[in-house]
């Protein structure tokens, strides 16, 4: 039961470090001043147009398609993949499980082989590409590792040991409603969660911010009209 605790306190702390964080951060971006018109051509001259545009962009990733077809490819599969992951594992925090996340069941389990196909191509590019190379640190190293880690973690208890499951979702559903009920104690249920935790600490403060920050681009969300409207920043109006 020491373990159960322990993982109680350490996910309840993650979440409230998660939470605060990623608010904090989105307060940051939406009080930064835009003073200049900077959409990248071609725009949109409406904001229906911007709210497409964004659409495209949060889906298909268009513009990096543009840009480069093979990071796109990894990028896109490795996203894609993930958000079916994470689909799959609301299964852990619903009692009756919701009819789309169970139907997606049969698909998820092999996502993890999509997602970390993805994470091996983008990480390779830190490597083989020179001028990429160049400006790779270590965190940028790190952050991959760790995600990769995760999908093998998770893998591992869907493929080499098997954990308790129903088990599991207890234990997940009792942090949900304070109902603290035992973990199982196998290695690979407790490395993967024990990698989840890392993530979620340090998320806040690290370059995957860049998921809410597409939200408050300048040049992917403002409309092209400078001709027609007069464009103020907040401190600049008047």
């Amino acid at each position: 039961m020491t373990l159960s605790v322990v993982f109680a306190l350490l996910f309840y702390s993650a979440t409230i470090l998660l939470v605060v964080g990623v608010g904090r951060k989105i307060v940051i971006y939406a009080r930064t001043p835009a003073p200049l018109k900077i959409p990248t051509t071609p725009a949109p001259t409406t904001r229906r147009g911007v709210v497409w545009r964004m659409t495209k962009e949060i889906t298909v990733f268009q513009s990096l398609f543009k840009s480069d077809k093979w990071v796109w490819l990894f990028g896109w599969v490795f996203h894609a993949a993930l958000a079916l992951v994470l689909l799959r594992h609301l299964r852990y925090f619903q009692e009756p499980v919701w009819t789309v996340v169970a139907l997606i069941q049969p698909f998820g389990k092999y996502a993890a082989f999509a997602m970390i196909f993805g994470l091996a191509g983008l990480w390779a590019r830190r490597f083989l590409v020179d001028r990429v190379r160049y400006i790779s640190t270590l965190s940028d190293h790190l952050m991959l590792a760790l995600i990769i880690a995760i999908g093998l973690s998770g893998l591992g208890i869907k493929y080499i040991a098997h954990t308790d499951i129903i088990a599991l979702k207890a234990y997940m559903m009792g942090l949900m409603y304070f109902d603290l009920q035992p973990l199982p104690d196998d290695g690979f249920v407790l490395v993967h969660l024990s990698l989840v935790i890392t993530l979620m600490v340090i998320f806040p403060i690290s370059k995957l911010l860049h998921v809410p920050g597409l939200f408050f681009m300048p040049t992917r969300t403002q409309v092209d009209n400078p001709r027609e409207v007069r464009h103020t920043a907040g401190w600049t109006a008047k």
